[in-house]
């Protein structure tokens, strides 16, 4: 791997994990005022898993999105696969914004939705470019798949 190689990967770890850290502004200082005082289903995991479960997944993202963008934007497809990727990657961020910077489970419903629509056209996206990146985004979309079932749950018991 090349030095531009190199710096491709950082970029995207780095941006992946900063959507997170952007996320974690307003999720952090809500788990234990607001978010403790809803109700939850049965299958609300712990709150300690979520922070190593999206650090896991930010990863996988950006090594999904490294494998992509390696191949140059010459390349027919990578820019649109990348567009789309900011997209949900933008989308994420927004989430935590909305549910818990704005305490709002209904619009954070809304968001998820364009948020697993997002994560699934860059799955297709990726797949047609590197069977690998399309693959590393699977458990992100089986997550966020988990985490839409959590919101709206959320949303009905409250």
């Amino acid at each position: 791997m090349g030095a531009k190689d190199i710096i491709k990967l950082v970029v995207s770890i780095v941006a992946c994990q900063c959507a997170g850290f952007i996320g974690s502004l307003a999720t952090t200082p809500n788990i234990p005022t607001w978010y403790a005082t809803l109700e939850k289903p049965f299958f609300t995991p712990p709150s300690w898993l979520f922070a190593p479960a999206w650090i896991t997944l930010y990863l996988l993202m950006a090594i999904a999105a490294f494998l992509i963008w390696r191949k140059g934007f010459s390349h027919e497809g990578v820019k649109c696969a990348l567009i789309v990727f900011l997209v949900q990657l933008v989308l994420n961020a927004l989430w935590s914004l909305v549910f818990f910077g704005l305490q709002s489970p209904l619009y954070g419903m809304v968001v998820i939705l364009a948020l697993w629509i997002a994560i699934l056209l860059t799955i297709i996206k990726f797949f047609r470019l590197s069977t690998a990146a399309g693959w590393l985004m699977i458990p992100y979309i089986l997550w966020v798949s988990f985490a839409s079932a959590l919101n709206v749950s959320i949303w009905v018991l409250n």
